[in-house]
């Protein structure tokens, strides 16, 4: 037994020894338990008096948790309390700490992209750095927002969506001239200065300026009618239906509102939702709900603020925050966002008007998507609690990770990890692994999950050695038999991880879909009753690390097969490739050049000429 006399000092008495090193800086502080682990991260416009307030007791059940496991206290001084509001959400997000309100899902949102490095423009779904040269309309709340925006703006402008290389290579017309959703530019359908007009038109609408627009193309449409053109008439009359299309499926289109998130919060029984609406151009371009991991006893005001700092870490915010509930500091937050913006930021919490109707349709989106996570989550509880009585686990897991392999004959091999746990599928936490073994036999499906096993185990020794983090799992589920298990528990001793606990799902003798034979080591197989909800749970955990794996082998091979000798050339990045492919004809055509062919092509410097030749016949 340890001697609690041996254990480090806990609670009040830490915070107040701390008290003596600090003055009245901005800053942040850190709370870290009696095992070095980050508790809680907070700022302060007075280090000494913020961490004063911790010294006495009187707070919420949620903090004084908190005070009686701190151990230990870092501090970070700061020039301004805006920093020390940027650094705590920056640190959040770093640290995942266990007391802080932590936004859990923040992946990028997608834009459409006018791309100006052409003489016909391309119109496409953008997501990540705006690094291309073009103008960027965003963002949209998902990948459907923006596909559907895209195939309504094709009908309606006539754009081409097609890469350069396909552009430059036609000779006829695509199947999207055809149905009349492009004007054939890459064969010269159109001339450039009406195809210019045609953008011009585009980025308007895509700027709110939609109104005038239809206009004109009401008075081409009549015109035309009236000279008996009555194909174009009919052109004019789909792509003035299909802009109307575009603004009906947005459902609200403010007036008042150019450009703006609307972010409303609803909490219940210690869970929240927020929902955020992207407003730009006076047009709605998608919702989507975020569920922030909160604490029991937190305010509104204080997840609001926390969500604000962390979603915009890494997003330019809009002109307008329209919030359901008013935050601590606003006019902290209005300095830090502006400041990152590089112009005004102005965050309001409206009360009447067209504003505070689109917050009450963000606040009743935000109640019923969390009503349906609640209801969802406890029928996940009940299949987790299922699964450990059905595979005899401790309790029921918190982390499943299930693995599976794709290949065909051996080619494009890749290993897949799905992660499945009371939130259901954690997409986040999914893994891919290019399977490397140059001495796996093709098809091998042996070597590889013991490859795949390797170096995620290695990895988890590395990374979290002390299985503190959540990054372990609770339970392994294999694809396959009894082989498959032996070959597993082989390297989770190697690795020295048998306590956890591992079952091989593997398909009944004829292959059927509810027949599945359940393995562990050492125990004779077992199988569970056709129509048990357990059951049905782990077929669809299976097929999910089936459909990973499949679609991460498709990419592999789709982008093997476009490969070509160039790619591995030094210097010769994506547009010399075009260039050196466009001049010669193909790779092949390349390698068999001489230096003074390479030379001549567009792009290519005589250092980079002499590159290509000498890699091309050093390895003849």
């Amino acid at each position: 037994m340890t001697d609690q006399s041996d254990m480090p000092p806990t609670g009040y008495a830490v915070i107040q020894a701390h008290l003596r090193t600090l003055d009245g800086s901005p800053g942040v502080y850190r709370m870290l338990d009696a095992q070095a682990r980050v508790l809680y991260v907070g700022k302060a416009r007075n280090l000494k008096a913020r961490v004063s307030s911790y010294s006495r007791p009187g707070h919420s059940p949620r903090i004084e948790r908190m005070i009686r496991e701190t151990a230990s206290m870092m501090f970070l001084t700061t020039r301004t309390e805006t920093e020390a509001l940027l650094l705590e959400q920056n640190l959040i997000k770093q640290l995942k700490p266990k007391y802080n309100v932590l936004l859990r899902d923040d992946k990028s949102f997608p834009n459409i992209l006018v791309a100006k490095g052409h003489s016909f423009p391309q119109i496409k779904k953008h997501r990540g750095a705006k690094k291309e040269k073009g103008a960027y309309f965003g963002p949209f709340a998902s990948a459907g927002a923006v596909n559907r925006t895209l195939n309504q703006l094709q009908k309606a402008f006539l754009l081409r969506n097609c890469s350069g290389p396909m552009f430059d290579s036609r000779t006829r017309p695509c199947l999207l001239y055809q149905i009349k959703r492009c004007s054939g530019p890459c064969v010269g359908l159109i001339s450039e200065q009406d195809y210019a007009a045609s953008v011009k038109d585009a980025e308007r609408f895509l700027s709110g300026r939609s109104t005038r627009i239809q206009e004109e193309l009401a008075a081409q449409m009549m015109a035309a009618s009236e000279a008996m053109e009555f194909e174009r008439a009919a052109a004019l009359r789909d792509r003035i239906r299909a802009l109307t299309a575009v603004q009906t499926s947005q459902g609200i289109n403010p007036r008042g509102v150019s450009e703006a998130d609307v972010i409303a919060l609803h909490l219940e029984s210690g869970q929240a939702c927020v929902q955020v609406f992207f407003i730009r151009a006076n047009q709605n371009w998608g919702n989507r709900d975020f569920y922030p991991r909160v604490g029991a006893d937190v305010s509104p005001a204080e997840v609001v603020e926390a969500f604000l700092g962390q979603f915009y870490d890494n997003k330019e915010p809009p002109r307008q925050l329209i919030l359901s509930d008013d935050i601590e500091n606003a006019d902290l937050m209005t300095e830090a966002l502006s400041e990152k913006a590089g112009r005004k930021v102005e965050i309001i919490v409206p009360q009447r008007g067209e504003k505070a109707e689109l917050v009450s349709g963000a606040l009743r989106n935000a109640r019923e998507s969390l009503a349906r996570r609640m209801a969802e989550s406890a029928t996940q509880a009940k299949l987790l609690r299922g699964l450990a009585e059905a595979l005899d686990l401790d309790g029921p897991p918190s982390r499943i990770e299930v693995y599976d392999n794709s290949h065909i004959q051996g080619a494009n091999a890749v290993g897949a990890m799905i992660v499945a746990g009371p939130d259901g599928f954690d997409k986040n936490q999914y893994r891919k692994f290019n399977i490397r073994g140059d001495d796996l036999t093709p098809g091998d499906d042996f070597g590889m999950m013991k490859e795949v096993l390797t170096r995620r185990f290695a990895r988890l020794l590395k990374e979290d050695p002390d299985r503190d983090k959540g990054l372990w799992p609770d339970l392994l589920l294999i694809d396959g038999g009894a082989g498959q298990v032996s070959a597993v528990a082989e390297i989770m001793q190697t690795h020295g991880v048998e306590d956890i606990p591992m079952v091989g799902v593997a398909k009944g003798v004829d292959r059927d879909h509810g027949k599945e034979e359940f393995h562990r080591k050492g125990q004779r197989p077992f199988a569970l009753q056709r129509n048990d909800p357990v059951l049905y749970f782990i077929q669809r955990m299976r097929d999910e690390a089936h459909r990973f794996a499949i679609g991460t082998h498709r990419a592999k091979r789709a982008k093997s097969v476009g490969a070509t000798p160039l790619d591995d050339v030094p210097g010769v990045g994506a547009t010399r490739k075009r260039a050196l492919l466009a001049h010669f004809g193909s790779a092949k055509a390349v390698s068999r050049a001489n230096l003074a062919d390479l030379k001549a092509v567009e792009g290519i410097s005589a250092t980079l000429a002499e590159t290509i030749y000498d890699y091309f016949h050093e390895k003849g």
